[in-house]
């Protein structure tokens, strides 16, 4: 059986985590703040921040800009769930708008959602190919735009617009413009989440690229005291002689990241560039190669001018086919032992958001990318021979299906 997504594990990674566990020191500490470095100088930014999730992280984030109850931001209809349930925890209303053919969030949609309660828009590089960020910051700085802002705390005071920040859970290791995922936006979010292309088995990290008069350390700073419950020192730095005291500041949150789970990413993170990174791209390249001989697949986006996806997922369609004609090819997939799936479900079709109003109707775009969308497995262990597998299980299991279609065209 062809697995869909298991983790990259070797001994460079069980050595780095042997080092911390027996260093005597498990939870936030020194490997944690070198994951933050490297995390940093990889996405071009000045400072970034380990915390336990991307969730987490999103949720972190809204809440240092100040949005509360009454609040608006605006997310894209196709995505993970833990987009939306970010905002709805911070107390604000998700305002979900179509996605363009790419996966995308639609920028023609977007300023069209705008209003005097709208505080941010989180976009998301699906399946790791990058947002128009240049399109969203041209809505967010345009003057009417900007005359419709209300801000309500210091930091949107300070900011004078709409935030901008990327759940770039896909995306380490994209390209935007010639600039890595994580510089541009305002704020971008990973996720090291266990499936991700570098993972922590859980996690996140929050990329700090605010403009002047910001100062992202001191942000950094005061994030990192709202990541451990408003403590003034972390449990490390209380274990140095005579360091015990400290302060609680803020009613923060616990979403720290343990030096014992940073130590995972850290090891993968040193070899992702020039190695996974380049595997995965590999593996991307063999299905798109073989995939665009055949008029009834549709590849996704990889490369343009100044641009390159990280290649966290393969979203593979099949043209002119439905949702219930999709499930019987991914049921014959399976017969062939690969497994695959399907991301995402769209948010209006789940059932929180659906008996919140929501309704995939007013998503069309969304609908249609989902109801033929499956994803193919890829990760740096496969080889080329499990690829060919792939692709003939995929080819196999579409063209069993089709002639039946074409023949029941024929008699209609």
């Amino acid at each position: 059986m062809i697995r869909f997504s298991p983790p990259y594990i070797d001994e460079d990674i069980i050595k780095e985590v042997t080092n911390v566990l027996q260093s005597g020191w498990l939870t936030t500490g020194p490997v944690t703040k070198q994951l933050e470095k490297e995390v940093a100088k990889f996405s071009n930014v000045e400072c970034a921040l380990a915390v336990n999730s991307a969730t987490s992280g999103m949720m972190l984030m809204l809440h240092w800009y100040g949005i509360k109850q009454g609040d608006e931001v605006i997310v894209p209809a196709y995505t993970y769930c833990a987009t939306a349930l970010a905002v709805m925890h911070v107390g604000a209303k998700p305002v979900m708008v179509d996605v363009g053919n790419d996966f995308n969030i639609d920028c023609e949609k977007i300023k069209d959602a705008i209003t005097e309660k709208t505080k941010a828009i989180i976009a998301v590089d699906f399946a790791g190919w990058p947002c128009d960020y240049d399109g969203i910051y041209s809505i967010v700085n345009d003057v009417e735009v900007k005359k419709k802002f209300r801000p309500s705390s210091d930091a949107q005071q300070k900011l004078g617009r709409i935030m901008i920040m990327d759940d770039a859970a896909h995306a380490l290791g994209a390209i935007y413009n010639n600039k890595p995922i994580g510089a541009c936006a305002d704020i971008t979010v990973f996720s090291l989440h266990a499936v991700k292309n570098v993972t922590s088995a859980e996690g996140g990290v929050i990329a700090l690229n605010l403009p002047a008069p910001f100062s992202n350390e001191e942000e950094y700073n005061l994030l990192r005291v709202l990541s451990l419950n408003g403590q003034t020192k972390d449990a490390f730095t209380k274990t140095k002689a005579g360091a015990w005291q400290y302060d609680v500041i803020y009613p923060g949150f616990k979403m720290n990241m343990p030096d014992v789970l940073a130590a995972i990413a850290l090891a993968q993170l040193k070899k992702y560039k020039n190695y996974l990174l380049l595997e995965r791209k590999r593996v991307f390249d063999f299905y798109t190669n073989i995939f665009s001989q055949y008029d009834w697949a549709i590849c996704p986006p990889y490369q343009q001018t100044g641009c390159s996806s990280s290649c966290h997922l393969y979203p593979l369609r099949i043209k002119d086919i439905g949702e219930e004609e999709r499930n019987k090819i991914i049921e014959s997939i399976a017969g062939r032992s690969v497994a695959v799936n399907v991301h995402f479900i769209p948010l209006p079709m789940l059932t929180v958001f659906k008996e919140a109003g929501y309704n995939i109707k007013d998503y069309p775009s969304a609908y249609n990318l989902f109801n033929n969308e499956i994803s193919l497995p890829i990760y740096p262990q496969l080889t080329n021979d499990e690829c060919k597998i792939v692709t003939e299980a995929v080819i196999e299991s579409v063209e069993e299906l089709l002639p039946v279609k074409k023949q029941l065209s024929y008699t209609l």
